[in-house]
């Protein structure tokens, strides 16, 4: 008898392990020897159930869940009439399971310190799973997990979480009253100051100061919440003409004081030569610092740097401020050594590059930075772009960074800077709570008027669950996080004072997020939702979700927006939940993925641009954050390709990316792509194509997985997904 087959199980604590069949027949073996021999089932009836079982899982094209295999033997006993060793098996799962709940916290954690937890412990691909810092921040997330499910949520929002209905983002959080991500007012923090562990820091008197005190504020605003963050390069750009004025006198003494000549063209020249040299050391400590500062909770800060030229005036501003855009990428476009001293591509900080019309055409101005930016995209996956000309149609003529990789602010008139215009530095998104759109049509079964009726309750249940992420941070006083609250990243309130009126009236956001859109169309359709006839109904969908939050918003003064949401561990776990729930549908529910937001499905045959106009149109319908890839090779000798799809980003898209490969393995210096492949256990592993390596410590691989470029490897949700993606160029 085979004992190991192909097929995968996932335990109870998240481990995927090989389907074992001994385990099947120990189980029956034991309830069997607790009943008389007269009752008693014969050992070729505890293998047949074995065998049957067993076959069944392998017919099986996804993992199976231990409480699923358990539910066939308790059939299969049935079935040979063995109806006194079923109670007592029955008996034995019912007691197993009273001393789970006795204490729902020790086997998830014991299984993170064992690194076993598949949905867990690749959650995120920028967290090293084995060091210290990160174990003691998924503990603490264990116990508030624990904590929400048990206490803070409404049994319904639990229940509908766990069967994978919807999805309660960033749960280990819950507990504490910390929020989402956040757009930083680094302007007021530098020009006004600020206090860093109860230490005044007062405006910066040089460029390289000002780098240094903005790597600490990103490291503290970080460890006080838990999604991405976001800073503009514009608002250090005053302090390069500080620098320079201060050199400049420098110069001046120094020329004097060894009685050289005092010609304003070398005092310029001498002037500008340093001035450049503290800029490169002050974007060096900005990079470096990012990479190399490890937070509260185990990782890098997710930090984004915003580069647009036109957030600062023109003349002497604009112009220093592409000067540290042309820095920012010319060491970005080097990478950072590893510990082997390897040039490898780094995860943070994400870059954004705003494409307008003083630098999209071979003609302009700045065209040179963005000559710049392809090559760095080709060699590095960054920057990522920005459409200034889509972008003001979509926002009221507006142009703003995301909070992190993906999430935008709503444009509030309520919200407004001292000239009048629109604010987005210094506010913040509250949550996220997304929609399995996937399981609406699988429970409607096709049924259309039943599918509206069930995404409408559905969407009430994530309203009522959004509702309990606002009530958490209700009465949050400012104390709890002064770097935010008190001293400028997001408001300057007074010790003691609550938080309340910046979670309504516009100040901060909060999302719905939703998946499958692709899925959705298969199941109700039959079709992609790129199929003339299902993208009709695709938008539709879009818009009932953006009507909705509407509809709260007026009632409630609470931004509501609708989230294209970047699925990391979400996408696996929705995609085990709708196999339990309603088996393997063909195109539906057949992988270990489902796709992120309105996303063209990764293995539909589409070209880069025919992919970035199509998505063009769900983008307008995701003003509370989304993002639009196109998948490419090598892209390094190529780069007129790059420009041309840049250019196209310009036209058609708001916010774009190309994925490109940057991998490296340790073994063998290879630098090309490294593949992914089934090992004798079905299980998805990485493996260098040159000289076979697979073991995981020795390669480096970095892949855009949802926004951010992840390096830390994946569950094997996500690896089958990456695996599954074909090229659109």
């Amino acid at each position: 008898m085979d004992t190991v087959v192909k097929t995968r199980v996932i335990k109870r604590n998240g481990e995927e392990v090989s389907f074992d069949q001994t385990k099947i027949v120990n189980a029956i073996e034991k309830a069997n020897q607790e009943i008389a021999p007269i009752h008693q089932m014969n050992q070729h009836q505890i293998l047949a159930i074995a065998d049957t079982i067993a076959q069944k899982a392998e017919e099986m094209t996804h993992a199976v869940h231990v409480e699923d295999i358990q539910d066939m033997v308790e059939t299969g006993i049935m079935e040979m009439r063995g109806y006194e060793v079923a109670q007592k098996y029955v008996r034995y799962r019912y007691k197993r399971e009273l001393t789970r709940k006795s204490n729902t916290t020790d086997n998830g954690i014991l299984s993170l310190l064992e690194h076993m937890n598949e949905e867990v412990k690749q959650e995120n691909s920028n967290k090293n799973p084995v060091i210290n810092s990160t174990q003691r921040d998924y503990m603490a997330g264990e116990v508030s997990k624990d904590l929400t499910r048990r206490v803070l949520l409404p049994e319904e929002v639990v229940r509908a979480h766990e069967e994978g209905i919807i999805h309660f983002h960033d749960m280990d959080y819950f507990a504490q009253k910390e929020h989402n991500c956040d757009l930083i007012n680094l302007e007021d923090m530098l020009q006004n100051g600020t206090v860093i562990s109860e230490t005044m820091i007062e405006k910066p008197h040089s460029f390289f100061t000002a780098c240094n005190v903005t790597t600490q504020i990103v490291a503290q605003v970080a460890s006080n919440q838990y999604g991405g963050q976001s800073f503009t390069l514009s608002h250090l750009a005053p302090f390069v003409d500080v620098s320079r004025q201060k050199i400049r006198k420098s110069v001046i003494e120094e020329r004097k004081e060894s009685g050289e000549s005092l010609d304003e063209g070398i005092i310029k020249k001498v002037t500008e030569r340093r001035l450049r040299e503290e800029v490169k050391s002050g974007i060096q400590t900005i990079q470096y610092q990012l990479i190399t500062l490890m937070t509260c909770n185990g990782q890098a800060p997710f930090v984004t740097m915003f580069m647009y030229l036109d957030e600062v005036p023109e003349g002497q501003t604009r112009d220093d401020l592409a000067m540290i855009i042309e820095e920012v990428l010319i060491q970005r476009m080097q990478g950072v050594k590893n510990e082997k001293g390897v040039w490898i591509t780094p995860a943070f900080p994400k870059l954004i590059y705003v494409l307008d019309e003083d630098n999209v055409t071979e003609e302009a101005k700045y065209w040179y930075l963005t000559e710049l930016a392809a090559k760095c995209t080709a060699k590095r996956m960054v920057p990522d772009y920005i459409s200034a000309k889509k972008m003001r149609e979509l926002k009221q003529g507006d142009v703003y960074t995301c909070m992190g990789c993906r999430s935008f602010l709503t444009v509030e008139d309520s919200q407004r800077n001292p000239d009048g215009s629109h604010k987005y530095y210094g506010r913040f998104n509250q949550g996220v709570v997304t929609i399995n759109l996937v399981d609406v049509a699988c429970s409607s079964e096709g049924d259309m008027d039943k599918f509206w009726e069930i995404l409408d309750e559905r969407l009430e249940l994530c309203h009522r669950a959004l509702r309990c992420r606002h009530e958490r941070l209700l009465g949050t006083v400012s104390d709890v996080a002064p770097i935010l609250w008190q001293h400028g990243a997001l408001a300057r309130l007074k010790k003691g004072e609550k938080i309340d009126k910046l979670l309504y009236n516009g100040y901060s956001t909060i999302s719905l997020g939703y998946a499958g859109l692709y899925e959705m169309c298969v199941r109700m359709l039959g079709k992609s939702h790129t199929d003339p006839e299902a993208k009709p109904f695709a938008l539709a969908v879009m818009q009932r979700l953006n009507d909705k939050c509407k509809e709260w918003k007026e009632a409630e003064n609470i931004s509501y927006s609708v989230y294209g949401t970047p699925m990391e561990s979400t996408t696996y776990r929705f995609a085990k939940c709708l196999q339990r729930r309603f088996g393997i549908i063909p195109g539906v529910t057949d992988k270990n993925y489902i796709t992120n937001s309105y996303h063209v499905h990764v293995t539909e045959q589409i070209d880069a641009f025919q992919k970035l106009k199509f998505e063009s149109d769900f983008q307008k319908l995701s003003p509370g954050g989304a993002i639009s890839y196109v998948e490419v090779p090598n892209m390094q000798n190529n780069i007129p390709a790059v420009l041309t799809v840049m250019k196209f980003i310009y036209d058609n898209i708001m916010y774009a990316e190309l994925n490109t490969k940057s991998d490296f393995c340790e073994c063998c210096g290879y630098d090309g792509e490294i593949q992914i492949e089934e090992d004798e256990t079905g299980k998805l592993i990485w493996r260098c194509p040159n000289c076979g390596n697979t073991n995981q410590d020795k390669l480096f691989v970095a892949r855009r997985t949802c926004g951010y470029i992840g390096t830390q490897f994946w569950n094997q949700g996500r690896t089958q997904e990456i695996k599954d993606r074909v090229l659109h160029l």
